[in-house]
């Protein structure tokens, strides 16, 4: 799973949402903060909702039209978006949410996961796309790819964990050389003391999670997310529910996988260097 790099510029019914919210907190004669410590949310949640970002939750919607005396204007706007964008906001902006993430997990089972791609790695990667991208295009989305990268050299640091699959590391796709040199900046990775890797052994019997990838984040605001994506499609569960089924998931992965200390010991020997 790749998340893409580009944010759709689509209005979306969260965008006309947000547009409201603006109009009835001005109308009140309210800031962003004066409304955010109202409903005991961060400004940024205000700020994001409005902005189009952030899909408003019912619960929201009810206590802002409370609040704002909207006649349940808010509420009503939220019930008739589609169902086709519930979500979109979210993941058209996933990159925004990953770079703010307080803890990530990413499990990926087809190519290592982007925040740790080196760059020829990535390059390859994207020459994989079909049909295929045009040459400026290609390098623009390396580019993007490895600023989003600064995530590692944030402070404060976030909390990371990546599960991979051993094919990833055996696979014969592509130039050795690059996936060498992929998998000695995982090891280095490894050192990071915010960052654990472990990785799914291809012996393995059985596997909590052979129906595909998912990034489980934390944000600013204490959401639990879970981003999952497939061919021309992509989801942001924010459901609780859905979301602790995916988190029980990942537990069981954890616990499936070699340890840290075992997988940097599978490294060292894909590396020649025990």
């Amino acid at each position: 799973m790749q998340p893409a790099e580009k944010k759709s510029k689509r209005i979306t019914s969260w965008h006309l949402i947000g547009a409201q919210l603006a109009m009835f907190r001005k109308a009140a004669r309210m800031t962003q903060v004066e409304l955010a410590d109202r409903c005991s949310v961060g400004e940024d949640t205000i700020a994001s909702i409005e902005q189009g970002r952030r899909t408003l939750q019912l619960d929201l919607a009810i206590l802002l039209d409370e609040l704002l005396d909207t006649k349940g204007a808010l509420r009503v706007a939220v019930e008739k978006v589609p169902m086709k964008e519930r979500f979109p906001a979210f993941v058209q902006d996933f990159v925004e949410y990953e770079q703010n993430a307080l803890t990530l997990f990413w499990y990926e089972n087809q190519v290592v996961p982007g925040l740790l791609q080196t760059e020829e790695y990535a390059r390859f990667v994207f020459s994989c796309q079909y049909p295929p991208l045009e040459e400026d295009e290609l390098e623009e989305w390396v580019a993007d790819r490895l600023d989003r990268q600064k995530l590692l050299s944030r402070k404060p640091r976030p909390m990371l964990h990546f599960l991979l699959e051993e094919s990833i590391l055996r696979s014969e796709i592509g130039d050795p050389a690059v996936l060498r040199n992929q998998i000695r900046h995982l090891r280095q990775c490894m050192e990071l003391p915010f960052l654990g890797l472990q990785i799914m052994p291809m012996k393995l019997p059985k596997h909590a999670a052979l129906d595909g990838p998912m990034v489980l984040l934390e944000t600013p605001d204490h959401d639990h997310l879970v981003y999952v994506e497939g061919q021309l499609t992509s989801y942001l569960h924010q459901d609780p529910d859905d979301v602790s089924v995916l988190q029980q998931k990942c537990g069981m992965l954890r616990s499936q996988a070699l340890s840290v200390e075992a997988s940097a010991r599978l490294l060292d020997e894909l590396l020649g260097e025990t």
